[in-house]
């Protein structure tokens, strides 16, 4: 089965720049077969949003509160997913999730993070 692994988080003022990574296992990369790679982000007290979503053929979607900011890739060779977060802000502080599901992304969707498998995630906090 689809295992993941999130690293990358830390602490940082606000402007400055994170990278974080997700190490893929247990799945190898089809170019015909559709899946969704994404990231989410949960803040104490408020739900699970989705941050940013890649298919399998690169196409990317974005939340509205991290477009411009937030870049989402994937090195399909090294079944790793990236997410370069750039001039962060104290609203971004969160754990931060990888995710997996068959077929195209939804991001936007309600149901989309049904159905998910998670990463344990790993801590971003922008404060000064």
């Amino acid at each position: 089965q689809v295992q993941l692994m999130e690293s990358g988080g830390g602490s940082v003022q606000p402007g400055g720049s994170l990278r974080l990574s997700c190490e893929v296992s247990g799945y190898t990369y089809r170019s015909y077969s559709p899946y969704c790679m994404s990231w989410f982000r949960q803040a104490p007290g408020k739900e699970r949003e989705g941050v940013a979503a890649i298919d399998t053929d690169g196409a990317t979607t974005y939340g509205d509160s991290v477009t411009g900011r937030f870049t989402i890739s994937q090195d399909n060779a090294k079944n790793t997913l990236y997410l370069q977060m750039n001039n962060l802000n104290t609203e971004d502080t969160a754990m931060y999730y990888c995710a997996a599901k068959s077929g195209y992304c939804y991001l936007k969707s309600p149901r989309f993070k049904v159905n998910l498998t998670w990463g344990q995630g790993t801590q971003v906090t922008v404060s000064s």
